[in-house]
């Protein structure tokens, strides 16, 4: 591949991003979801000791069709939960599907603020899927990795799996270990791969807007997540390009 040319696999990423919508809400809103989500995302990475069966981008993206299958069974939990069928789960009926867990009122709804992030006061399936593996993050122990939440044994281990893939993605581009993303964890791991072939400054520039919701130029687990259902593209049956040179 010719210097300043995009990898296939980043075309695709761009692609996939294009026809994001807008997010609304103010960043004050997702402070409190987000600091917890760091401080997680910081002990888990000092529990595997910087270890990660990923070792480039594209031994993420690969791994794709397997997230896409993985994320598509959840569809059936949230039919089984939207009870008037529109589409969205309003707050009653979230929490109808939280009632098992044994959360307050206040952690309730500072999920459903922190994933409804088009304002809609609905959550629908592409946030119902970050607000559950929000709850599988935050309430199993770090000391006993079989315990998870109940509403995630509905759906069999292949999702607890998929989750802590993905986990394991973000834990593989927060190079630093501060449980968020910057630009420059971004482009050491965009380089990684083929470091005899960088990719142009734009590109990475892109990627991290893609991300960066809020523009504070620090990427949280949560937008990391949004971001990342997007890219595997769960409405999509559309293969992924050939990542080979």
């Amino acid at each position: 591949m010719a210097m300043g040319k995009c990898h296939p696999s980043l075309k695709s990423l761009s692609r996939r991003m294009g026809g994001m919508l807008c997010h609304c809400g103010s960043p004050s809103k997702y402070k409190k979801m987000d600091s917890k989500l760091e401080r997680k995302m910081i002990e888990m990475k000092r529990s595997t000791s910087g270890q990660s069966n990923f070792k480039s981008i594209d031994s993420i993206i690969l791994k794709f069709p397997q997230f896409r299958d993985g994320l598509r069974n959840l569809k059936s939990v949230f039919e089984q939960y939207d009870e008037d069928s529109n589409g969205t789960i309003d707050r009653e009926e979230l929490n109808k599907c939280l009632e098992k867990l044994n959360l307050t009122k206040e952690e309730v709804e500072d999920l459903f603020r922190s994933c409804d992030i088009d304002g809609s006061e609905g959550i629908q399936f592409n946030e119902f899927i970050v607000l559950l593996c929000l709850i599988y993050l935050l309430m199993k122990p770090s000391s006993s990795p079989d315990t998870v939440p109940t509403i995630l044994t509905m759906d069999s281990p292949q999702l607890e799996a998929t989750f802590d893939t993905i986990v394991e993605a973000f834990l593989f581009l927060d190079k630093n270990g501060d449980g968020k993303l910057n630009k420059k964890d971004m482009i050491k791991a965009l380089n990684e791969a083929s470091p005899w072939e960088r990719s142009p400054a734009c590109v990475t520039r892109t990627r991290f807007k893609e991300m960066d919701w809020d523009k504070n130029g620090k990427v949280s687990f949560r937008e990391f997540l949004f971001a990342f259902i997007n890219w595997v593209g769960i409405e999509s049956d559309e293969e992924l390009p050939d990542t080979g040179s």
